[in-house]
């Protein structure tokens, strides 16, 4: 995000040897993108379990109840909107990743498999969320 609110614009590389495999993405008006934290590091006793962004305002919780980068295998995905395919690169804007990610793998986003209708979440993270986008 930028410091206006606005998505980030980021331009995803794919190497030369799959750029054909982009064929027919253009179609689409979202992505997923699967992607390997790589700056991220693992130690059970400081992440196992914590507060959501070391708020103090948020509950202890357990890793797995939480979207933290610190993970047994930190593995990331996002949804973000195609901008454009130009291969071998697609511009998308949304993604949460830093410059240099290496990018796992890339799908297109089809809201009859992604979207789920009526989803329950706590009220600690709607309040977590407030102001994020």
């Amino acid at each position: 995000m930028t410091s206006n609110g606005e998505a980030v614009v980021s331009e995803i590389v794919i190497d030369e040897a799959y750029a054909a495999g982009l064929r027919g993405l253009d179609q689409f008006s979202h992505i997923l993108v699967i992607f390997w934290m790589h700056q991220a590091s693992f130690d059970p006793s400081r992440d196992l379990l914590r507060r959501p962004r070391g708020r103090d305002d948020m509950p202890e919780l357990g890793l797995f109840a939480q979207r933290a980068r610190h993970r047994p295998n930190p593995i990331g995905i996002t949804a973000v909107e195609l901008l454009e395919v130009s291969e071998p690169i697609l511009r998308v804007r949304g993604l949460d990743a830093i410059d240099g990610t290496p990018v796992l793998d890339i799908k297109p986003y089809v809201p009859l498999f992604d979207r789920v209708e009526h989803a329950r979440i706590p009220g600690w993270m709607e309040q977590l969320m407030q102001g994020y986008f």
